[in-house]
């Protein structure tokens, strides 16, 4: 089964990108430096950071655009606003071994979605498109979210929250339990 990197993991590239990793990180809340887009009236920002990194001993030109990221917000996974204009993309940069190369972007949604993000990145190396690599986050809304099918007391519904429950119900109800 696939599963999506965390938010401030890296992921490693194979074959002809080896060498080379990325990562997702830095999601918050903010406000973004050259004003609110008019598209994103009545929503919530939030700031995340894309950074790749070489590990090689060559270079690797790397370019990431707008059209190269997709955000998602909530249970549903709704398109999320990126502000294009207030982001700092990549375009064409020549990361030398052993450097990093950092974008900052900016995206909008309704506020009760921003405790799950997910954030898709393909990047361009070299003129060739890489794999796309997803990683899930969210934002703390002091407030518990409550998924379709799971429980209010706070268990959660990811799935460690559904297996360490499913595993406490059977240590309960198990073999010689009184329950």
């Amino acid at each position: 089964m696939y599963e999506p990197n965390v938010v401030g993991d890296w992921q490693e590239y194979d074959e002809e990108h080896a060498g080379l990793r990325v990562r997702v990180h830095g999601l918050e809340k903010a406000e973004p430096p050259r004003g609110r887009d008019d598209a994103a009236e009545g929503l919530t920002y939030v700031r995340f950071r894309v950074t790749v990194e070489n590990r090689t001993t060559a270079y690797f030109g790397i370019h990431l655009e707008d059209g190269q990221l997709d955000v998602r917000v909530g249970a549903d996974g709704e398109s999320a606003f990126l502000d294009w204009r207030n982001s700092q993309f990549i375009e064409g940069f020549d990361v030398y071994p052993l450097r990093r190369v950092t974008a900052v972007l900016y995206a909008a949604a309704d506020e009760a979605g921003l405790g799950r993000v997910d954030v898709q990145v393909q990047l361009k190396v070299d003129d060739e498109w890489t794999h796309r690599y997803l990683w899930s986050g969210g934002i703390d809304l002091r407030q518990p979210s409550v998924g379709a099918g799971a429980r209010p007391d706070g268990s959660g519904d990811s799935l460690a929250a559904q297996v360490a429950s499913f595993l406490r119900e059977e240590t309960e109800t198990g073999p010689g339990s009184t329950g």
